[in-house]
C-alpha cells in the first residue's frame, strides 16, 4: 500500500500489530526522508504453507509444564506439534484475549467457565507478552529477509510500535497492554520506552484505512455520516463519524459500540450445532467435533454466501453413508436454515448496535465500511447489504485484503502523527474523581450515609465516596483542550503533603449523573492513580485553625486531564511561588473511549 505524501524527519521503522482473538496481523513501514512511505504486510510466518502468503497468523500458543512457549501461530496447528503436545501434555492457549476484556462486557455474553482456561501459572498479560514477543520476532525476520540493505541495528532502539484494541477496552486493559509490551522486551521500562508505544482503537484504525482509499472529492462536497464496522474474531466494533472534506477531518458523533459476537462466536455455535446433530452417532467424540469445527472455520465459514442451499463437511470416506445423521457419500449436510442460525446473532448484534448509535447521533448516515475477518463472509454481507440499502445507506468493504485494514490503518496513524484525523470524540463512559463532601445535616443523601461520617482536619465532619465527574458519557471530547478541575486537601502537618494521591475512576453503568460510588458500585472501576509531592505548595499556604484551636494546612490544586487519541493523560498541577508546577513523571495513560 502506497501513501500519497512524502515524509520529513529521520530514517525510522514503524511496526503495527493487530492482535485478534483468533488471528493476528502485522504491517510495517520503513520511513526514509523525503520519500513516499510504502506500507507492507508480513505475509510469511513459521509453519505457514508454502506460497500461501497469508497476512494473518493464528493467535495460539503451546506451553510446557514449566511455562515455556513450545509452539505458536501456524506451527501450533501442525499435526506433529499437536501430537507432541498431546503426548507431553503441553498446555494450549487460545482465545486468551477474552480474559483481557472488561468485565462489564464479558458478563453479558460469557461465563468465566465458557472461556478456554489460561495455562497454569500464566496470566492473560503473560500470554499477551509471549505472543507479542513471537510476533515481533516474525516481523524482524521478515523485514531483514526482504530488505537486504536495511540495517536492523541502526534502528532497533528507536522502533515505534502501534497496537490496536477493541473499542470496549478501558484504562485497565490499556495499561496491561503497555506492561505486556515491556515484558516482551520491545521497549525498556522507561518513559522513553513508553513513548514508543502507541495504542489505537480498531474502529479508528479502520477509519484511517478507509480515508486513505477515498477518491478525490469535489471542492464543495458536503459532510457525510460514516460508520466503521470491524467484524473481527472476538468483538464487533462500530464507530460513527461525521466526515468533512477538503481537508478531510472527522468528528465522532456517537459513543463507540462493541459486541462480543465476532467470528469465534459463530464457530462456537457451529460446535454446538454439530454436537446436537451427531449426538448418539459414532462421530460425537470431542476430537471429531473439533475436527469438523476446524473444517468449518478454515474452508466453509468464509465461503458461505447464501442460506438458500446446504453446505457439506467431510466425514468418513466417499462410500460412507449414515442417513439418520444427514451423512451421505462421506459428507455431513448442514441445511441453509442451520447455517443461517450460526450467523443470525452476529448480524442482529450489528444492526442493534448501529440503531443505538444512530439514535444517539441523530445524524444522517451515508456510508457503512465493513472490515475484519467476519466481514468476508458472504451471508453476513448480503444480510447487511439488504438492511442498509433499504435505508438508503451504501455498504462497502476494501477492494483488496480486508484483513489488512486494521493493521494498515494503525500504521497510518504514526506515519503522519501530525494529522489529527479525528478532531472530536464522544466519551463512551463517565470519568471522574472520588472525593469527600462536608456534611450538610439538611441533606437527605448525607443523613442516609451517617454511618460513614468522619472528622476532617478542620474539625468538621465529611463523607467519603462522593463522585465528581470530569467527563460524562456522550460528552464531546476536544483532543486539543485540557480539562481542569479544582480540588483541595488538608493536613495537620506540612510534611503530610509529600505523597498526595488522586484516583481517576470510570463509571460504566446506566445512571446519567452518578454522584455517589456506593450506588451501582459494581459499575465503577479505577483507571489509574496520579501522585504529586505538594510540600512546596504547602509552604505558601496559610495556617488555619480548627474549631478546637488546632493548626492545619490546606493546599489547592487542579487535576488536569487531556483526552487525546483515545487516551487520557492526567496530572496534578499546583501553584508555588506564583508559578504553576507539574511533573511529567506523574503522567499516566489510560484508554477512554
Amino acid at each position: 500500500m502506497v501513501v500519497r505524501n512524502s515524509c520529513s524527519g529521520q530514517h525510522k521503522l514503524i511496526i503495527a500489530f493487530d492482535i485478534g482473538t483468533t488471528n493476528s496481523g502485522i504491517s510495517y513501514c520503513i520511513i526514509l526522508p523525503e520519500q513516499i512511505p510504502e506500507i507492507r504486510g508480513v505475509t510469511r510466518f513459521p509453519g505457514q504453507k508454502t506460497g500461501s502468503g497469508n497476512a494473518k497468523v493464528p493467535s495460539i500458543l503451546y506451553y510446557d509444564d514449566g511455562g515455556n512457549v513450545k509452539a505458536a501461530g501456524n506451527q501450533a496447528l501442525e499435526m506433529d506439534v499437536v501430537e507432541t503436545a498431546t503426548d507431553e501434555e503441553w498446555l494450549k492457549a487460545e482465545w486468551w484475549k477474552l480474559h483481557l476484556l472488561p468485565k462489564h462486557l464479558v458478563s453479558g455474553h460469557l461465563k468465566e467457565d465458557d472461556m478456554p482456561p489460561l495455562p497454569r501459572g500464566k496470566s492473560a498479560v503473560d500470554v499477551l507478552s509471549d505472543f507479542i514477543r513471537y510476533l515481533f520476532q516474525c516481523a524482524k525476520t521478515y523485514i531483514e529477509e526482504h530488505h537486504m540493505r536495511f540495517k536492523w541495528s541502526s534502528i532497533e532502539n528507536s522502533i515505534e510500535f502501534v497496537f490496536t484494541h477493541p473499542n470496549s477496552w478501558d484504562g485497565t486493559q490499556q495499561q496491561q497492554y503497555r506492561v505486556a509490551v515491556e515484558r516482551a522486551g520491545l521497549v525498556p521500562s522507561t518513559l522513553e520506552g513508553q513513548s514508543r508505544i502507541h495504542l489505537i482503537t480498531e474502529g479508528e484504525a479502520s477509519l484511517r484505512y478507509y480515508v486513505s482509499n477515498l477518491s478525490a472529492q469535489p471542492a464543495n462536497a458536503e459532510a457525510q455520516g460514516v460508520v466503521i464496522i470491524d467484524a473481527g474474531g472476538g468483538t464487533i466494533d462500530l464507530s460513527m463519524y461525521s466526515m468533512n472534506f477538503n481537508p478531510i477531518s472527522c468528528d465522532e458523533i456517537a459513543p463507540a459500540e462493541c459486541r462480543l459476537q465476532g467470528s469465534m462466536f459463530v464457530s462456537r455455535r457451529a460446535t454446538d450445532l454439530l454436537k446436537r446433530k451427531l449426538q448418539g452417532s459414532p462421530h460425537c467424540s470431542a476430537e471429531e467435533i473439533d475436527a469438523l469445527t476446524r473444517e468449518f472455520d478454515q474452508k466453509t465459514k468464509t465461503t458461505i454466501s447464501s442460506a438458500d442451499k446446504p453446505v457439506y463437511l467431510k466425514i468418513g470416506t466417499p462410500r460412507y453413508n449414515n442417513l439418520q445423521y444427514d451423512i451421505k457419500r462421506g459428507a455431513l449436510k448442514l441445511s441453509g436454515e442451520e447455517i443461517a442460525s450460526l450467523f443470525n446473532e452476529s448480524i442482529n448484534a450489528i444492526i442493534e448496535a448501529f440503531d443505538r448509535q444512530r439514535r444517539a447521533a441523530n445524524s444522517k448516515i451515508s456510508v457503512v465500511f465493513l472490515v475484519g475477518g467476519l466481514g468476508t463472509n458472504g451471508l453476513l454481507w448480503s444480510h447487511l447489504y439488504s438492511y442498509f440499502e433499504g435505508r438508503g445507506i451504501k455498504l462497502s468493504r476494501p477492494d483488496n485484503d480486508i484483513n489488512k485494514a486494521v493493521a494498515n490503518g494503525a500504521l497510518l496513524s504514526r506515519i503522519y502523527p501530525e494529522n489529527h484525523l479525528v478532531k472530536f470524540r464522544v466519551a463512551r463512559a463517565t470519568y471522574g474523581i472520588p472525593h469527600y463532601v462536608f456534611v450538610d445535616e439538611n441533606n437527605l443523601e448525607h443523613l442516609h450515609r451517617k454511618g460513614k461520617w468522619e472528622k476532617h482536619s478542620s474539625g468538621r465532619c465529611r463523607i467519603p465516596g462522593a463522585f465528581d465527574p470530569i467527563l460524562r458519557k456522550g460528552d464531546p471530547i476536544d483532543d486539543q483542550k485540557e480539562i481542569r478541575h479544582p480540588f483541595s486537601t488538608s493536613r495537620l502537618d506540612q510534611t503530610g503533603f509529600a505523597d498526595h494521591q488522586v484516583r481517576i475512576m470510570c463509571y460504566q453503568g446506566a445512571m446519567a449523573n452518578p454522584r455517589w460510588m456506593d450506588e451501582d458500585e459494581s459499575s465503577f472501576c479505577e483507571l489509574c492513580t496520579i501522585r504529586a509531592d505538594l510540600r512546596k505548595a504547602a509552604q505558601n499556604s496559610v495556617a488555619l485553625k480548627t474549631e478546637s484551636g488546632e493548626t492545619y494546612y490546606q493546599v489547592h490544586y487542579n487535576v488536569v486531564t487531556l483526552f487525546r487519541n483515545t487516551e487520557l493523560s492526567a496530572q496534578i498541577a499546583w501553584w508555588a511561588n506564583r508559578t504553576e508546577e507539574r511533573r511529567a513523571s506523574i503522567l499516566l495513560v489510560c484508554h477512554i473511549c
